[in-house]
């Protein structure tokens, strides 16, 4: 799912998820017994407010997960906290009586019929098939059969959402490709664009970005989106040069300062030509911080150490090893080795200590791609992240 309809999606599981699951409990416990049945008020069992004590803590879990970006863990988190702590209050509720065993709420038919606004097949049975076992242990530990009603309601519940499910990411996909199609389509424009005003870079773009992704996922931090996002990004990394005079890009000879200082704009123009674009927007750290130093001595706003953005990390190794081991007007390719050497040296001046650690894991696998890569091949985009 995309990640904005993640955070969307989440949000609204959250809002009826508890207005749900206190609401049926406020009319079940206390307003149903005194208004609709004329029974005499009686406070619900002790161990039924461990359920709203465990909802009350995952108030700040849920914040915290979404802070670090992490908002599809939330899902999971609160229907795991829902089955544990429901399985145990009603074991501890019914043990000995399971005869008369009557337990539940409304907010597991929510669950289900939610399942479908996620477009995730693993949350789908992961649901599922949590609150059936739920229910068969219980049967099971309270020797009730009362047991086979929810299963069976459950079951015709999750069938019908499964249905919706499939139709949704049919939806889902047609939409995908036909959206990853223009996107590709504008990278490739771009690309040809930068190419044809400094030919000595054609194909840097693409191979960074496939050294870059390799590295990415030698971390293994990044989820697929994150990764077709970051992809796109490192193969528009060099975008502001586009705005960069022909005389100063080509120059075949050594930069003044004042043509450096022009050549320094490039990563807070190609940022800002591109922050609005969808698929993008999420990864532009990537095009405006990929020059920064873990010293703090890069540019354009000499950041330092972890300031630096994670992938802007990633793609200044990349992008360093590929100018490095490409032909440019002002010099020749140097060999792998030597470029392996200088990054080498950069552990901790110019490049994140750590990733330096994991290049050196993926080295042999930037080689294989250097040597095997077509230098005069079209760009073949997004094929590493199919």
């Amino acid at each position: 799912m995309i990640p904005h309809e993640e955070k969307q999606s989440v949000k609204w599981f959250l809002i009826f998820f508890y207005i749900i699951f206190l609401g049926y409990d406020l009319f079940y416990y206390f307003l149903y017994p005194v208004y609709f049945s004329e029974q005499k008020f009686e406070s619900p069992n002790e161990f039924l407010y461990i359920n709203y004590i465990v909802l009350a803590l995952l108030i700040p879990i849920a914040f915290y997960l979404s802070k670090i970006n992490k908002e599809y863990l939330i899902k999971y988190v609160f229907f795991t906290s829902y089955v544990v702590s429901t399985f145990f209050v009603d074991i501890l509720n019914y043990m000995g009586r399971g005869d008369i065993y009557n337990s539940g709420n409304l907010v597991e038919v929510f669950l289900i019929l939610s399942l479908p606004l996620f477009i995730n097949t693993g949350y789908f049975w992961f649901v599922t098939i949590g609150i059936t076992t739920r229910y068969i242990l219980i049967g099971v530990i309270l020797h009730s059969s009362n047991v086979a009603v929810p299963i069976i309601l459950m079951a015709i519940l999750s069938t019908m959402a499964f249905f919706l499910l499939v139709r949704f990411q049919g939806y889902v996909r047609s939409i995908s490709t036909s959206y990853d199609n223009q996107l590709q389509g504008i990278v490739k424009g771009v690309i040809a664009t930068l190419e044809l005003k400094d030919p000595y870079t054609r194909g840097h773009s693409e191979r960074v970005a496939s050294y870059a992704l390799l590295l990415s996922k030698e971390i293994g931090k990044f989820t697929k989106e994150e990764q077709k996002s970051f992809y796109y990004a490192c193969l528009l990394h060099d975008i502001g040069k586009v705005n960069i005079p022909d005389q100063i890009l080509m120059k075949p000879g050594k930069l003044t300062n004042e043509e450096f200082n022009i050549i320094k704009t490039h990563p807070t123009v190609g940022a800002e030509a591109v922050k609005n674009v969808e698929g993008i927007k999420d990864s532009i750290s990537v095009i405006l911080s990929h020059h920064e130093r873990w010293d703090g001595k890069g540019y354009p706003d000499q950041l330092k150490g972890e300031e630096i953005p994670l992938l802007a990390r990633v793609s200044a190794i990349a992008d360093a090893f590929d100018a490095m081991t490409s032909s440019r007007s002002y010099r020749e390719a140097m060999p792998v080795e030597e470029a392996y050497r200088r990054i080498i040296e950069g552990n901790g001046s110019q490049f994140d200590p750590t990733l330096v650690e994991a290049f050196k894991k993926v080295y042999p696998a930037w080689v294989k791609f250097h040597q095997e890569y077509s230098w005069n091949k079209k760009p073949q985009l997004l094929r590493e992240v199919e």
